[in-house]
Formats: structure tokens, C-alpha cells, sequence
């Protein structure tokens, strides 16, 4: 399985990522380029990024399933302000550019927000935007499935298939799914292979390039998109190792993005509950003598 977690891009940029990673047991991780609330960066150093091929080479991770993140401060859909459009496009071009340095294929991005106007404008917002930034010799951007918190756009599979239809260089797009936003966006985790069909039919699985696998703290169809550790929320351990352990995703990277417990990051006794398929009930008591 090809499994990891989000981590930190710290001092060490790149190699302090694979670091972090691999401390967990992962074989592949996410990061974002900086904080994802602002635009503040630093150049990526190219002594730093070739240290972390090599310890990623001797460490079994694979380069190709890495995964970056956009900023969260990208919104591609809502144009009402022609300027801030604009600055969305060439930020987020900037972070392609960035990750391109680190050798990096893939930058997931939430689709965007339509605040106040209507969806099918925020919708050709989105893929006009696309079809600003896509270069051939960028990294794939990969469309993340969303749970519907406000205006958010992406929501469900007629939203990304209405996008990718508008896109002019399909090969460049992709899609992240993500087991907390399906759910909450009203997607039953335990009917997964059904969810997974549809998709299939509609946009095609080859099209599915990461997956962030997330409990979830809310019911299914409540829009909030809040994050819980595996098994402690509403979804359930023994429907995520479903998703996990799907047959059709085998080759796909699973992220894992769920809440710190306390002061400790759970991803390597997470990480372990899924190589094991064995869900921990006492995750928080093991994570302070792990961390002790």
C-alpha cells in the first residue's frame, strides 16, 4: 500500500518532509510549500531537495507518489473581483513552478468557493482558470472532492465531471478523493464500491490520483467537513480499511490528514492500525508513551 500522511515542509524543505514521513512508517507523504493560510515563501534549496532524493531513495519512497497542496487561500471560482482572480491563477502557477524544482508530480487544490455568485458561473470560473495555468510541462493538478461547508464547489461527481469537461488539457487535471468531505457531503463510506461505480461511469477511475483518508466528527450529508481519526468519528474504521484496502485504488497514494491527539501526531500508530487492519481504542494513552 502506498500510504503516508500530510507533513511539515520545515527548515529542511524537502528532506525534513521525507524525514517526518518515514519516522511514521510512511512510504509516501503531502506538504505544502508554506503556510497554506498566507503567500509567504521561501526559494527551494537545491542541495536540500537532492539530499531528500537520496534519503528517499534509501528509505523506500518513491518520489512519483508524493503529493503536494495548494494554499488555501486560492479561490478559482468566484471572478467577481477580476484582480484577486488573477492573483489565484499566478499564485498558484508560482506553487507549480515551486514543486516542479522539487521534481514533485502532483499539486491538489480545493476547487474553490462561489460566494455570491451562481454555481454553473463558478463552475466555468474554475476550468477557465485551469486552462490559464496549465502548462505541459507543469505538474497535474488534482481536484479535491469537498463536503458542501458554504459555497464551496466540487461537491459531487456531476460538479469535477462539469469542470473536467471544460478543461482543454484533460490530461493535466486529475481527481483526490477524500473519505471525511464525501461523507459529509452525503456519500455513504460504507457503500463505497457503489460511490466508486458511478465515478467510474461518469468520469473514469484512471482519473483518481490520491485519496485523503479522514473520519469524520459529523453525520453524513452535514456539510461542516471536520476531520477525525481513524475509526473515533462517524465513518468508521472498518469502512475506511475498505476504502484502503479497495482492489480499483490499489496503486493510488493514501494521505492521512486527521487531527493531532493533544500535543502528538497520531500517523505512525495510525499508519500501523492500517497495516495491521486493527483499530486502536487507545490511541491517545499510546501516543503519550510513544511521545514521552
Amino acid at each position: 500500500m502506498i500510504i503516508g500522511s500530510h507533513v511539515n515542509f520545515n527548515t529542511e524543505q524537502l528532506l525534513g518532509s521525507a524525514k517526518t514521513a518515514i519516522s511514521y512508517g510512511a512510504n509516501t507523504f503531502m506538504f505544502y510549500t508554506g503556510a497554506p493560510q498566507n503567500t509567504i515563501r521561501k526559494d527551494i534549496d537545491p542541495n536540500l531537495t537532492n539530499e531528500a532524493f537520496m534519503y528517499m531513495k534509501e528509505n523506500g519512497v518513491d518520489l512519483k507518489n508524493v503529493i503536494c497542496h495548494a494554499p488555501y487561500i486560492i479561490n478559482l471560482a468566484n471572478r467577481e473581483k477580476e484582480d484577486s482572480w488573477n492573483f489565484s491563477i499566478s499564485f498558484l502557477k508560482k506553487e507549480l513552478y515551486r514543486i516542479k524544482e522539487m521534481q514533485v508530480g502532483y499539486m491538489v487544490i480545493h476547487p474553490g468557493n462561489a460566494l455570491k455568485i451562481d454555481r454553473m458561473t463558478a463552475l466555468q470560473n474554475i476550468a477557465d482558470a485551469l486552462n490559464n495555468i496549465i502548462e505541459d510541462d507543469l505538474p497535474m493538478i488534482l481536484l479535491e472532492t469537498m463536503a458542501g461547508k458554504g459555497t464551496e464547489c466540487g461537491i459531487n461527481i456531476y460538479e469535477l465531471k462539469e469542470i473536467l469537461s471544460k478543461v482543454e488539457k484533460k490530461e493535466k487535471v486529475g481527481i483526490c478523493l477524500d473519505t471525511c468531505h464525501l461523507n459529509d457531503s452525503g456519500i455513504d463510506i460504507a457503500k463505497f464500491d457503489d460511490y466508486l461505480s458511478e465515478f467510474d461511469q461518469e468520469i473514469g477511475l484512471e482519473h483518481i490520483f490520491c485519496i485523503h483518508v479522514n473520519d469524520s466528527k459529523n453525520p453524513i450529508g452535514s456539510h461542516k467537513d471536520r476531520h477525525a481519526n481513524l475509526g473515533y468519528g462517524t465513518i468508521g474504521f472498518d469502512n475506511l480499511i475498505n476504502v484502503l484496502y479497495n482492489p480499483k485504488l490499489k496503486d493510488v497514494p493514501k494521505i492521512l490528514e486527521t487531527p493531532w491527539v493533544g500535543e502528538y501526531p497520531p500517523y505512525k500508530l495510525e499508519i500501523e492500525m492500517i497495516k495491521h487492519k486493527k483499530f486502536n481504542p487507545n490511541l491517545e494513552t499510546d501516543l503519550k508513551e510513544l511521545y514521552k
